[in-house]
């Protein structure tokens, strides 16, 4: 239990804060959800498209603070691999 003003304030902000860090990351998953769905129909020019579009949200997830920025580097990075592997050769 909050003992001072400044604490009860900080568990409100807390408690609006993670509502709309919830959302990002919600939003986030979507745009990479899209990605490999396009990826698993085997169209690399949807896919690329998808990437082009989920890669912008990934990182301002990173600026906002939600996610880490080795974690979004490492899945945009693998699901490019993935978008490449479908063009062809």
């Amino acid at each position: 239990m909050a003992n001072t003003p400044q604490a009860e304030k900080r568990i409100r902000r807390n408690d609006r804060r993670a509502e709309i860090n919830k959302a990002r990351v919600s939003r986030i998953r979507t745009f990479v959800k899209k990605v490999e769905s396009t990826i698993a129909g085997g169209d690399a020019a949807a896919a690329a498209a998808a990437l082009a579009a989920a890669q912008p949200e990934m990182m301002r997830g990173v600026s906002k603070g939600v996610l880490h920025k080795n974690t979004v580097a490492r899945k945009i990075s693998r699901l490019a691999k993935r978008a490449k592997a479908l063009s062809p050769a």
